[in-house]
């Protein structure tokens, strides 16, 4: 699995502290949501030139890591 640390930033200026790629103003709930209508990996890359396939597999592995963190505090 991918460290998505180094990928993910969360920056109180950037979209309201919203987990965002890379400092960017692309935020992990953009990427997922896109990936939720059905995108693929290509038509995000290709509208968005300045992501990378890695970014897009951080977003998924910051994802898995809440929710399983969420899982363990609801037990």
């Amino acid at each position: 699995m991918i460290d998505y640390r180094s990928i993910i930033t969360i920056e109180p200026g950037i979209r309201s502290g919203k987990p965002c790629i890379r400092g960017m103003r692309i935020t992990v709930g953009d990427v997922l949501s896109w990936l939720a209508a059905g995108m693929t990996f290509e038509e995000i890359l290709n509208d968005y030139p300045d992501l990378t396939q890695d970014d897009i597999l951080a977003v998924l592995a910051f994802a898995a890591a809440k929710e399983q963190h969420s899982h363990r505090i609801a037990i």
